[in-house]
C-alpha cells in the first residue's frame, strides 16, 4: 500500500496518507460506502449525474461543519444533474444525526467507516488517525474524475470557488 507525507498537515503536523490517488482524467475507483440508513452504496450508483465528492475528517467538527453546511447551500442551485457527496469515517448514525441538526438536506452523506475504501482508493486516509484527509474531488457523468483538490491543512477549508468553477464547466 503507497504511502505518502508531506502533502497533509494536521494543525502543522505532517500526516501520513494511505492509498494512491487517481489522476485527473482517470476513472475514479468504485468504492462501497454506507448509508444513513445502513445500505450499502457504491460510486457507480451516481453515474450519469456529475458527483462532487467532499471527503472530510469528521462531521462534528468546527471546519467539516461549516465545509458541508456549504456545501449544502450550493447544491441548492445545481439542478438535477449533478449531487454533492460528504464521505467521512463517521458512523451512519453520527452522520444521520449531524444531518438533522444542521439542517443539511442536500448533500448526501456516506460513510466509510467499514473498509475505508473510499480512503485507500482516493488516496486520502490518513494513517495515524484512520480519518480521511479534506478533499474535494469531482466526477463527471461516466465517473471519470476531473478535479482534484486535497487541502493542505486539514483545518483549513477548502478552495470553494475553485471547486464551483470546475464544476460548472461539466454541467
Amino acid at each position: 500500500m503507497q504511502e505518502r507525507s508531506g502533502i497533509v498537515t494536521l494543525k502543522g503536523n505532517r500526516v501520513t496518507l494511505l492509498g494512491e490517488a487517481p489522476k485527473v482524467g482517470q476513472a475514479a475507483p468504485d468504492c462501497q460506502l454506507v448509508a444513513n440508513d445502513l445500505s450499502p452504496v457504491s460510486l457507480s450508483a451516481f453515474r450519469g449525474k456529475v458527483c462532487i465528492l467532499a471527503s472530510v475528517p469528521s462531521l462534528d467538527t468546527p471546519v467539516c461543519d461549516s465545509e458541508t453546511r456549504r456545501f449544502n447551500q450550493e447544491a441548492a442551485s445545481l439542478g438535477e444533474d449533478a449531487v454533492v457527496i460528504a464521505v467521512s469515517v463517521d458512523l451512519p448514525f453520527a452522520q444521520k444525526r449531524w444531518c438533522g441538526a444542521a439542517g443539511v438536506d442536500r448533500v448526501i452523506t456516506l460513510s466509510d467507516h467499514r473498509d475505508v475504501s473510499f480512503g485507500l482508493g482516493f488516496g486520502v486516509l490518513i494513517k495515524e488517525l484512520r480519518l480521511l484527509a479534506r478533499a474535494v474531488f469531482i466526477l463527471d457523468r461516466e465517473g471519470v474524475l476531473r478535479y482534484s483538490q486535497i487541502v493542505p491543512e486539514a483545518t483549513d477549508e477548502p478552495d470553494y470557488e475553485g471547486v464551483l468553477t470546475a464544476l460548472k464547466s461539466l454541467i
